[in-house]
């Protein structure tokens, strides 16, 4: 039985390097020495830019290539052994089905690869059909489907064999506003279920909203991992004056340069109270009007850029 705070995944020292003649060396080191625990029932968020190594972190977990050094667990197997295979399940971010089938005749023929025949196939396909909200759909033929109806397919099959952990890569690629919001209340919902979740995405807005802990990657090398709340503590203030004149305007930029202007309305922000009064103080010397100071809280899009913005490739 799973309980809270199991390791779902372990890695250490994970390492996965190739022969490349254009590298000094000769070797290409895509992920570096990456020491990674995800516990059961949460949903971890994976980021970081291209190239930073996720989708090579996914195929070691999925035991689809191997390291080079260090290990990789799956509920305490190693992520090739077989018996692994029956406890978790991964959602590619483009699944390719024959689009010529409905979505139910899709779940019926990955069932029975589960061995799942007769009514049991039927009870499971009718319950994951219910859950992703395709069973009015479930008859229509896959090339009918919109990106996030083929999303949900592709949710509901990764589902048959009741994974105890999914993967999922870019599940909201591609999808409109709404279809967006409707994958994230369904990780969600597998979350409530007890399952954990593995999330690599790039949708940092979708990862802030619903990861319990997020890692974020860059150039093959972990540089940050914690709790979400915890890694946006950092607050700052956004200051908001309307001056009289240019001059006014350049004594505040004169004060904290990156203020941001329009005509003669400022908007500085920092985490430096002490800059924050100063910047007052020189809105009233120059008989401007202060419309607002907000406290605002880092975005993971801020932490995002602060950490890795300046990485490379996948």
């Amino acid at each position: 039985m799973q309980t809270a705070n199991e390791t779902v995944i372990r890695t250490e020292k994970l390492t996965k390097s190739y022969a490349s003649p254009n590298m000094i060396g000769g070797v290409l080191t895509v992920l570096n020495e990456l020491d990674l625990e995800v516990f059961q029932g949460e949903i971890f968020g994976f980021l970081g830019p291209n190239g930073a190594g996720k989708t090579t972190t996914i195929k070691l977990l999925l035991g689809l290539i191997f390291p080079t050094s260090g290990t990789a667990e799956i509920y305490g197997k190693p992520a090739d052994d077989l018996a692994v295979k029956h406890k978790i399940s991964f959602m590619p971010d483009q699944p390719h089905y024959y689009d010529f089938l409905s979505g139910y005749e899709v779940l019926k023929f990955y069932a029975s690869l589960f061995k799942l025949t007769g009514k049991a196939a039927e009870s499971k396909i009718d319950e994951l059909l219910e859950l992703v909200s395709m069973k009015d759909a479930s008859k229509r033929r896959l090339r009918e489907y919109s990106r996030g109806m083929l999303q949900r397919i592709g949710l509901a099959q990764a589902l048959l064999n009741d994974p105890g952990l999914l993967i999922m890569d870019e599940p909201t690629n591609g999808l409109d506003p709404v279809a967006q919001r409707q994958m994230r209340d369904l990780i969600i919902e597998l979350k409530n279920r007890g399952k954990t979740v593995f999330l690599s995405s790039h949708s940092l807005y979708d990862i802030e909203i619903i990861a319990d802990r997020v890692a974020l990657l860059d150039k093959g090398n972990l540089v940050k991992v914690g709790r979400t709340r915890e890694l946006l503590s950092r607050k700052e203030l956004e200051l908001t004056a309307e001056l009289p004149n240019e001059e006014a305007v350049q004594a505040i930029r004169a004060l904290a340069p990156d203020t941001r202007q329009t005509g003669l309305t400022v908007i500085l922000r920092t985490a430096n109270e002490e800059l924050i009064a100063q910047a007052i103080e020189l809105v009233h010397q120059h008989k401007g009007r202060l419309i607002s100071v907000v406290p605002l809280q880092q975005s993971l899009e801020e932490l995002f850029m602060e950490t890795v913005g300046k990485g490379g490739g996948r």
